[in-house]
């Protein structure tokens, strides 16, 4: 914890007093569920519950935050692109350099130890009010505006995948006689675009020839795909292997010429092509020769392939391949995905989609089963009375009821312990301090609820496992 100035009767202002974050969440959901109220006990049963078995229950984490590594950040840190990204670093999650923390891992272990009483991994991360996309290969992403992957979904079906992975639903060609193959000058027509605007023709009436090279037999391979489409590397990378792209020698060697290429009369060449193309007349393709183009291409009757395929990549506003929705591209962070039945997460991704979706202007609002502690338990040392050993004495009780517990047991100002309190992020926070002392109360404080509530110290357990449980 940053080291502080003894007490002083004078307030230090800090840089937390106010939040510098107060733009809306990246994420594309709108992640902030329902504050819930704080729940009052019932009087009756309270008298009846007993604490949890120590001997039943796994034995939760404790700390004592004088003994700890946690230090804490007064302002946000200047690499920070995101509100959720800013909190994890200032609240010791994460470092400045994305590296996660030990407290971080707690934060993971507790997830790894809760993802294992569910079924379902839906169920898990509903559990934990997170919006998540899981694709069809077992993966779980949260979409984020600064996200490294990219990721379709169908808000019809929520059908999704990864989108170098998503299948879809290609429009079926109109159907035309096969016409002559015609060769024509086309100066200059590098690329689809130019070949296309050149010939005034919809990009969707060529052929894009990508060659590829394998590097287990040294195949030349020629890719085919419809010019208004992109190849998608991970598709043709199930059916192929490694490969990389072919050099200038490699084409020449084959027949072929780089930039007007054709599947027409090559030899030792693997020829793949996407699905769509057996069913689309009369394309433009290479001519082989420096130049030239071919008109009316025509899959079978001029060229045949080895391999047919789904191999275009599918995009923003492609049909879904399981109805009739529309898909929509989200950048996306992998957060977890499914392993032998288990979920197996990215650490510092997964603890930034829970910081962008469960955070306010003050700090972290972790849940129960997130939080790498139930309890954030705070001491205020008192002047007339001893407070220190009825809160030791808290702290034992509630570690062996079963929560996990971190004390404030610094000998620092209450300001400071009440900003890293909502830094932090546990769900309920105990504050023992002499004024509620003298009437045998503490201090009780749920972290998403406005109102505090005075519970007499012998109930507290009870009151907790009524809360938290």
């Amino acid at each position: 914890m940053s080291s502080r100035p003894p007490l002083s009767p004078k307030k230090v202002p800090s840089c937390a007093d106010k939040s510098p974050w107060r733009r809306a969440s990246i994420s594309s959901w709108d992640p902030r569920p329902n504050r819930l109220p704080l729940k009052k006990p019932m009087p009756s049963p309270r008298k009846n519950l007993k604490p949890r078995n120590p001997k039943k229950q796994p034995r939760r984490k404790k700390m004592r935050l004088s003994k700890s590594d946690i230090e804490t950040l007064r302002e946000a840190p200047s690499n920070a692109r995101t509100e959720g990204f800013a909190w994890l670093v200032r609240a010791n999650y994460l470092t400045r350099e994305n590296e996660i923390t030990n407290l971080g891992k707690q934060v993971i272990s507790r997830l790894e130890e809760q993802s294992q009483k569910v079924k379902k991994s839906a169920d898990f991360f509903r559990h934990l009010q997170l919006p998540i996309i899981e694709t069809e290969h077992g993966e779980i992403h949260f979409a984020i505006s600064t996200g490294k992957a990219k990721a379709l979904q169908c808000p019809a079906c929520q059908y999704a995948a990864r989108q170098d992975l998503a299948r879809f639903t290609k429009e079926t060609p109109l159907q035309e006689d096969s016409l002559p193959i015609e060769k024509v000058l086309t100066p200059d027509c590098y690329t689809i675009e130019a070949l296309a605007d050149f010939l005034d023709l919809p990009t969707k009436k060529t052929a894009k020839a990508i060659l590829l090279t394998r590097p287990s037999d040294g195949k030349l391979i020629f890719v085919v795909v419809r010019g208004d489409m992109q190849l998608s590397e991970a598709k043709l990378k199930k059916h192929l292997g490694d490969f990389q792209t072919a050099t200038y020698e490699e084409i020449s060697a084959a027949g072929a010429s780089a930039g007007f290429a054709s599947p027409i009369g090559l030899k030792n060449t693997l020829i793949v092509v996407d699905d769509l193309i057996p069913q689309s007349p009369n394309l433009v393709a290479g001519a082989n020769e420096e130049g030239y183009h071919l008109l009316n291409v025509n899959y079978e009757r001029d060229y045949t392939a080895e391999i047919i395929a789904d191999l275009a990549e599918a995009n923003t506003g492609d049909t879904c391949p399981n109805c009739d929705g529309t898909l929509e591209l989200f950048k996306t962070n992998l957060v977890a995905e499914m392993d032998e039945g288990k979920l197996k997460f990215h650490p510092a991704e997964m603890l930034q989609a829970l910081a962008e979706t469960h955070h306010d202007d003050n700090g972290l609002t972790f849940p129960v089963a997130a939080a790498p502690f139930d309890i954030y338990l705070m001491v205020i040392p008192g002047r007339k009375m001893d407070t220190v050993s009825p809160a030791d004495e808290l702290y034992e009780k509630l570690q062996n009821a079963g929560f996990s517990v971190l004390y404030d047991d610094r000998d620092t100002r209450a300001g400071i312990k009440f900003k890293d309190a909502d830094l932090i992020g546990s769900p309920m926070r105990i504050t023992v301090g002499e004024r509620g002392l003298q009437a045998g109360n503490v201090e009780i404080k749920l972290r998403t609820a406005k109102e505090k509530e005075l519970i007499k110290i012998d109930d507290v357990v009870n009151y907790v496992l009524e809360i938290l449980q």
